[in-house]
């Protein structure tokens, strides 16, 4: 048999050997499982224009979640509407294309549901309580609730359809101070200017709006702020515009990040 034969015959005794064997008899060369639909999947992101409607408390802490909230979703844009609750409230039952509501107050969250604006249940997220906010040095001399019913010093208050100003409200009660303000703001970051700008000696503002000027203001803890803990509800708007935008920007908020977000602002866990 000459060469080239004897090459042709071993070649055909392998080809016979190597189809006689079953696929379980064949050594594997794969070293990685295989890729099933379930692994290459992606989880959906939120896409769109989103319109968030917040209290002014919360606009630093807001402002940063949007942030991080484009930066998880490309596709995503939120815009924000920071005012006093109330206002909002009003806006909102007046016809404004919202997507999700954050209010300072279950009582206008209450305002937009009675109105069939929010079928959902809205969730309580963050509570907040107030602190006397005074100019860097605290020139009125300020030490507690008691000064809110002096003639001689210059008071900011919110209005009380506000909820810093119904919250300020029941402070005062428990404390028997009839205060004597001489101005009442729309929200709390305007009382807050005001003592900043030393128009004013003292002021009724959230915590953690205090702690948002970074030592540019004062804060003075009173004991009757216990008595005036407010409770921050959040929901997606019945007709939101995106209305899975929405869902996932409350989502959000919620989530570990978002809590980790609001604590470190002085907001505290429902």
């Amino acid at each position: 048999m000459s060469r080239t034969a004897r090459v042709l015959a071993a070649a055909l005794v392998a080809a016979l050997s190597l189809a006689g064997c079953t696929a379980s008899d064949r050594p594997s060369t794969s070293t990685t499982a295989p890729v099933t639909s379930a692994s290459t999947s992606e989880v959906p992101q939120a896409t769109g224009d989103i319109t968030v409607f917040a209290a002014a408390s919360l606009t630093e802490t807001f402002t940063e979640l949007g942030k991080q909230f484009e930066a998880a979703n490309p596709g995503a844009k939120v815009t924000f509407n920071f005012a006093g609750s109330s206002a909002l409230a009003q806006q909102i039952n007046q016809g404004a294309p919202v997507d999700v509501f954050a209010s300072a107050a279950p009582a206008n969250m209450k305002q937009v549901t009675d109105a069939g604006g929010i079928t959902a249940t809205p969730t309580t997220f963050v509570r907040n309580k107030l602190q006397i906010a005074v100019p860097k040095g605290n020139p009125g001399k300020v030490t507690g609730l008691a000064d809110f019913g002096k003639d001689e010093l210059k008071i900011a208050l919110c209005a009380e359809a506000v909820p810093c100003g119904a919250a300020a409200k029941k402070a005062l009660e428990a404390a028997g101070v009839t205060a004597k303000p001489d101005t009442l703001e729309q929200d709390v970051k305007a009382a807050l200017t005001k003592v900043k700008l030393g128009e004013v000696d003292a002021a009724l503002v959230y915590a953690t709006d205090v702690k948002s000027t970074k030592g540019e203001v004062e804060g003075i803890d009173f004991p009757e702020a216990d008595k005036a803990i407010n409770d921050y509800p959040i929901a997606p708007l019945a007709k939101a515009p995106n209305a899975a935008g929405a869902q996932a920007f409350v989502d959000f908020v919620l989530s570990d990040k978002g809590r980790a977000v609001l604590t470190a602002a002085g907001f505290a866990k429902p």
